[in-house]
């Protein structure tokens, strides 16, 4: 028996679009990163399949003309939104600040940028690209769909 079907759906998405970031980016880039685990940004979107996989969860038990799918749906319209843009924009800055302080570092003509305490660097690797999130969206789907058969719900 199941406690609550929807928060299960959601949180599981999450963990496997988290953990399946370390094997494709090791198959798409070549490269061995265990610690994508736990950062933001990346393929797919856990941020995107959190929230579609509670979306799909609750359609699959309350029906799509209920008012926790309409309030469920507009709530991953709005995180899914933030993940390709607001915060995929802040990573782009924050790559080009990375750089622009580089620079000045290199270039030794700023003595405020000298002291190690502003060399540090910012995170980039915020937001996502849209494929991303149609990927971890997608993914959470999926996730709910095939708990839910697994469950006997659907």
């Amino acid at each position: 028996m199941w406690l609550n079907y929807a928060l299960e759906c959601a949180i599981l998405a999450n963990i496997l679009a988290q953990v399946i970031k370390v094997p494709l980016h090791l198959l798409m880039k070549r490269q061995w990163q265990p610690m994508l685990i736990f950062s933001t940004g990346g393929m797919p979107s856990s941020h995107s399949a959190f929230v579609a996989a509670l979306t799909t969860a609750v359609a699959v038990l309350d029906g799509f003309h209920s008012t926790t799918f309409a309030i469920s749906f507009c709530l991953a319209s709005v995180v899914i939104y933030d993940a390709m843009g607001i915060r995929r924009h802040a990573g782009e800055h924050a790559k080009l600040l990375n750089h622009l302080i580089d620079d000045l570092v290199n270039s030794g003509n700023v003595l405020f940028f000298q002291d190690k305490a502003y060399q540090t660097k910012l995170k980039e690797l915020l937001g996502h690209e849209p494929l991303e999130t149609l990927a971890g969206t997608l993914f959470g789907i999926a996730i709910a769909l095939i708990y839910g058969w697994c469950l006997h719900l659907i």
